[in-house]
C-alpha cells in the first residue's frame, strides 16, 4: 500500500508541441507498483491548454478545480469541478483552461510505454 499527499509529488512542466501552461504530477506509475493503471494530476494555467492529440489508450478524467473546456468529436464541452470525462482510444482530444483560476484534473490511463 502507498499513502501520501499528492502535493508532495514534484510538479513537472509538460513539454509537448501544441501545449501551453501545463504541468503534471505523476502520482502512480509502474515504478510505484501500479502495473495496470497510471494516475496523474494535471494543472493548466489560465489560458493554457494541452495539445490536440490522440493515442491508442483511453483516459478517465475527474475535474478537481477550475473551469475550462474539453475539445472532442462533438466540439468544445464545458468542464468544471465534479465533471467526469471519458476519452476513448484514438479519440482526438484537448483540455483548455477558460477560467481565471488553475484548472486541475485527475487523469487515469492504462500503463503504457
Amino acid at each position: 500500500m502507498r499513502v501520501f499527499d499528492y502535493r508532495d509529488v514534484p510538479l513537472e512542466e509538460v513539454e509537448m508541441a501544441g501545449c501551453k501552461g501545463v504541468k503534471v504530477r505523476w502520482l502512480l506509475r509502474t515504478e510505484h507498483g501500479a502495473e495496470k493503471f497510471w494516475m496523474r494530476v494535471f494543472e493548466v494555467e489560465p489560458g493554457g491548454y494541452t495539445p490536440l492529440h490522440r493515442h491508442p489508450w483511453e483516459h478517465e478524467v475527474f475535474v478537481l478545480e477550475g473551469e475550462g473546456t474539453v475539445v472532442g468529436p462533438d466540439g468544445e464541452v464545458p468542464i468544471r469541478p465534479g465533471t467526469v470525462v471519458f476519452v476513448a482510444p484514438n479519440e482526438l482530444h484537448q483540455f483548455k483552461n477558460t477560467g481565471e483560476e488553475m484548472l486541475k484534473f485527475i487523469c487515469l490511463v492504462p500503463a503504457h510505454e
